[in-house]
């Protein structure tokens, strides 16, 4: 390309640019010699000393509910403390939380109702960050349709958590005055519990209302409440009454430290690879598992014949009561209908056939005790063998053998090993894999016991619930979680529902005694269900036609399990049985949200419950979340340290805080000591105050169809900046607008009112708002909560900050009337509608900033809380024009890339562009976007000395660096930079050179690509060196 003549504007303007780099060289030098002389006498250069910035705080004085008032200017930075305070005082107070705010709710609200309930969190401790994003999601849910207008309600709870509660007061009883349960009695442990649950749920209540939980507290419940209560026992007759529950001597899981069954939930599956010594609570020396031990039984009848068993649990052999064979196995054809001779009962049990058996695991002849293993248990059902309990409550051994009475059963195991031996019935003991039983609350080690217990018969209330889902009646999200919904409900058995505890709903369930008649506990028939003695007494007189007077009544002291009284809280919470307003009106819930790993243990039993007890499913939708892991992936644990109380996100805390936090618990000593390991590994810094707003948008953002999600606190803190964006947008706009700016009457987003010249820039802000509403509401109504993030996120960082704000200060400096008058209207309605959409999942600073902006003139609502959700009309979308300006933004970063490789960052080059595409209207908004000091399109000829950057082949940007630049340390820099380059696409080839068929063909491609990729970097390296030798010339 030649030289043209330059003009003398152009003249005076190189001038000058050459003038500004000697001075620029000179003081370089001048910073050199200083730093060398300073090094000369061993000096280090004086570092300026940082002034820690104070976060603002809020100190206006008003009564507490009181609006808070924002009449002062806006601190410098965003700060969460200063934000989020005294908003959530006002809003509770005003009732924009209640159904009933605004409307009368006896009457039909044309846009319906939105109900759902918190999945009642334990009132064992505090709440964790699995419950914040819990809450996130649902109170999203309710703020996205309480702007919709609907009539909205979320119902907050806790739950009484049977077990757990009473493992915890236990633990602080015996920590606090060395004394059980059973040394202060039934009625005293309870008021203790109740004294737990009051401090406990205050606490609980306090972090939801700090995470933003728009929850109608008048309507909270507790799973122990008195309405509650009289639901529970309500769902008990009814069903008991119905046949589905029933009373049956059954194994169950059985926690000895306890004393008490427990549910499935409830025990842990650990893996043991052989040998693995574990401790169990009550024993001083571990317990020895992983183990397989063979032993002898002798064939009744014979002296020396005998056949081998093997056991994982050598102890229960003091309750077998068969072998078994399988009927095909030819090595005990000749034992089928013999017996062989207990040891120690000195009785014969049955050689059984029975297809079960495994052939081809050891020695194919296995021991059977129906009365302590759930297999075994079928056996002896189908071949109605004796059942024989050798274990007690207390995990002794029973009577059964008096040579063992009274021994604790591991201890036995041990004893029992050595008598064998001493018979020379003694085989071997090998290493076996196997999965322990451990209970979740107690850490020992699960005992299958013989009980009699009250039982649901599932079957058809399970088949009903599948029924539901293949109709598309009931919809789970992800829609992946409908085959195990099948799987589980297929294969579901009776539900065991007693609880031997204190703490709970005692079961309302009464044996009946008569006179001259025995009453037999395991008689289902002996047994009533009544809401109170007396009516209970009443049922019984007429069952079995006797007068009342001769009727004795005994209660169960068992209690029901935690589940089952869960299992109705959609219904119960509205007042169930009675037929008040709210059951009419919030029944069914539309939604329930929950994690994925109670999906059987909850949810499933919601649905089966619901379905026959109200006859209608309690929900529409079912959302399962994903499991929070800590930033490593690892499984949340108190002992592991990595499970987080969300205040501590919220408010930041100190490293020695976080360790003091869990010295008031109830960790064993070495518990405590990983724990603490724990927390200095993952947050050895503590943890920065993130604030509520940060939280609740970070753990919806995560959200993925993913089963599992790693949280990093510092990607929270990330959001924290995010929200300083947003302050700092919204700072930057009131300037602009002023402080006599007056609002259009309606928004501009749902309209285009005439006789305002909108530019290009301003059109597409607005497509872009309008498609940023579209995304965040189908996010909203297809709970891709991902996506709804994502949408607005995008929307006010990439689009109205970076590229709006940017593109329209040139208009409020030096435009004209017109442009400021529709760039401040388009800015005050990309702000409006921007809180708006991000009000959902940041609800104080979203409140903050509205409150601060002017009003549109229709706008009635006293709080975003009650204002309406965006919708879009569709009027400015242009998909022509904002493929235009991807164009653009696209030209606007090669030439900013461009620039900032070549030039230092203050420079303002001049800029050339060169493309056929309808770019005009846009060269004054690049040309601030770019930072130069002029910008042409199509230039009849360019000047030499130019980088040069391509938009794919759409455009060239011509970036003028001449003498702006020295081209002999340049072309030197980048000559040092291609003979790298060179070495690394030698050792590429290299490699490539050494692949042979083994090689895999993903390897031999991404190989081939880092070549192809390396060619490329040395050509564009080229082209530069090129570039710069032009300019020496």
């Amino acid at each position: 390309m030649s030289d043209v003549a330059k003009t003398p504007a152009q003249l005076k303007k190189e001038a000058a640019r050459q003038a500004k780099m000697e001075k620029f060289q000179k003081k370089q030098e001048a910073l050199k010699a200083k730093q060398a002389e300073q090094a000369a006498k061993g000096d280090k250069p004086k570092k300026p000393v940082k002034t820690a910035k104070v976060a603002a705080t809020y100190t206006f004085d008003h009564p507490v509910g009181e609006k808070k008032n924002v009449s002062g200017d806006m601190p410098a930075s965003y700060s969460p403390g200063f934000v989020e305070a005294a908003w959530y005082e006002w809003w509770e107070k005003a009732g924009f939380f209640k159904p009933e705010y605004g409307r009368d709710i006896t009457k039909p609200n044309p846009k319906g109702t939105y109900t759902i309930i918190i999945p009642p969190p334990n009132v064992t401790g505090v709440l964790h960050i699995g419950h914040a994003l819990t809450n996130a999601i649902e109170d999203a849910l309710i703020r996205y349709n309480r702007m919709e207008g609907k009539t909205t309600l979320l119902v907050p709870g806790c739950d009484h958590a049977g077990i757990a509660t009473q493992v915890v007061v236990e633990k602080q009883l015996k920590k606090n005055t060395g004394q059980s349960r059973h040394d202060i009695g039934r009625e005293e442990f309870k008021n203790l519990a109740m004294q737990w649950k009051t401090e406990k749920e205050a606490y609980i209540y306090k972090q939801l209302r700090a995470m933003g939980g728009s929850y109608d507290w008048d309507r909270a419940c507790f799973t122990m409440d008195p309405k509650m209560c009289t639901a529970v026992n309500e769902a008990f007759v009814n069903m008991h009454e119905k046949g589905l529950i029933f009373r049956q001597n059954r194994l169950v899981n059985w926690s000895c430290a306890l004393k008490s069954a427990i549910s499935d939930i409830e025990v842990n599956k650990v893996e043991v690879k052989g040998r693995t010594l574990i401790k169990v609570p009550g024993y001083i020396d571990p317990v020895e598992v992983g183990i397989i031990e063979e032993f002898k039984y002798r064939v009744t009848g014979t002296t020396d014949e005998t056949v081998t068993v093997a056991t994982t649990r050598l102890e229960t052999m003091l309750g077998d009561t068969a072998v078994a064979v399988h009927p095909d196995d030819t090595r005990y054809k000749h034992l089928h209908g013999k017996s062989v001779r207990h040891p120690f009962r000195n009785c014969d049990i049955p050689v059984l056939c029975d297809t079960f058996v495994d052939m081809e695991f050891g020695t194919g002849c296995v021991k059977i005790t129906p009365a302590h293993d759930f297999n075994d248990y079928e056996v002896g059902m189908r071949h109605k063998i004796p059942f024989v309990e050798c274990i007690n409550d207390e995990g002794l051994i029973n009577e059964v053998v008096p040579l063992f009475a009274g021994m604790r059963r591991f201890d036995a195991r041990v004893a029992v090993r050595r008598a064998i031996q001493e018979m020379g019935l003694y085989v071997e003991c090998k290493n076996h894999d196997m999965v322990i039983p451990v209970c979740d609350r107690s850490k020992d080690i699960v005992e299958p016991m013989l009980k009699p217990q009250w039982w649901v018969n599932c079957k058809d209330m399970a088949a009903r619930s599948i029924k539901k889902v293949q109709d598309g009646d009931l919809k789970l999200y992800p829609s992946q979680f409908d085959k195990i919904w099948y799987s589980w409900l297929d294969d579901c058995r009776d539900w065991c529902i007693s609880r031997q505890l204190w703490w709970g709903h005692q079961i309302p369930a009464y044996k009946v005694s008569l006179p001259g008649k025995e009453s037999d506990d395991l008689d289902n028939g002996m047994w009533v269900s009544a809401h109170n003695e007396a009516e209970a007494r009443t049922k019984a007189a007429k069952k079995f036609n006797v007068p009342e007077k001769d009727v004795t009544l005994k209660r169960d002291e068992d209690v029901l399990d935690t589940w089952f009284s869960s299992g109705i809280f959609p219904f119960s919470t509205m007042g169930w049985p009675d037929k008040n307003p709210d059951m009419f009106l919030f029944y069914p819930n539309n939604i329930l949200e929950t994690g994925h790993d109670i999906l059987f243990f909850w949810v499933a039993r919601m649905v089966m419950m619901g379905l026959e007890l109200t006859d209608t499913l309690p929900f529409k939708d079912v959302y399962l979340h994903p499991m929070i892991r800590d930033a490593h992936g690892v499984k949340m644990s108190k002992s592991l340290g990595n499970v987080v109380d969300p205040l501590f996100i919220v408010n930041g805390i100190g490293l020695d805080e976080l360790h003091k936090a869990i010295d008031n618990g109830y960790l064993k000593p070495e518990e405590l000591v990983r724990a603490r390991a724990g927390q200095s590994q993952l947050f050895p810094n503590g943890i920065p105050e993130c604030g509520t707003d940060a939280m609740r948008f970070s753990l919806c953002s995560f959200l993925t169809m993913a089963r599992d999600m790693n949280l990093d606190v510092l990607r929270i803190e990330g959001y924290r900046k995010f929200c300083n964006k947003l302050w700092n947008a919204t700072k930057f706009a009131k300037m602009q607008l002023g402080d006599q700016y007056t609002p259009l009457k309606r928004s501009l987003i749902g309209e285009r009112p005439e006789g305002i010249q909108f530019s290009v820039v301003d059109k597409w802000i607005l497509h872009r708002a309008s498609v940023a509403i579209t995304e965040t509401r189908t996010g909203f109504t297809e709970y891709q909560f991902n996506a709804a993030t994502t949408a607005i996120y995008n929307f006010w960082l990439y689009e109205l900050c970076d590229v709006y704000l940017e593109a329209s200060k040139r208009v409020f400096y030096k435009g004209t009337e017109a442009e400021q008058v529709a760039a401040r209207h388009t800015l005050y309605t990309c702000l409006d509608v921007g809180l708006r959409l991000i009000h959902p999942f940041m609800p104080y600073i979203s409140e903050e900033l509205w409150q601060r902006l002017p009003r549109l003139g229709e706008e009635k609502a006293p709080s975003l809380v009650v204002a309406s959700y965006p919708e879009c009309s569709g009027i400015w979308r242009d998909e022509q024009l904002d493929a235009t300006m991807e164009l653009v933004k696209n030209i606007v970063h090669t030439a900013r890339s461009t620039k900032d490789t070549y030039l230092e960052s203050k420079a303002k080059p001049e800029v050339f562009l060169t493309s056929s595409e309808p770019i005009g209207e846009f060269l004054p908004a690049m040309e601030d976007l770019i930072g130069c000091s002029s910008l042409s399109l199509n230039a009849p000829q360019i000047p030499i000395g130019t980088a040069v950057g391509t938009v794919g082949n759409r455009c060239e940007v011509h970036v003028l660096v001449k003498g702006l630049v020295d081209p002999e340390k340049e072309i030197s820099r980048l000559q040092q930079k291609r003979a790298a380059t060179m070495e690394q696409s030698s050792a590429a080839k290299e490699k490539i050179d050494k692949h042979s068929e083994k090689t895999p063909d993903h390897v031999i491609k991404s190989d081939k690509e880092k070549l192809q990729a390396l060619h490329a970097e040395v050509e564009t390296i080229d082209a530069a060196i090129v570039s710069f030798q032009k300019l020496s010339l």
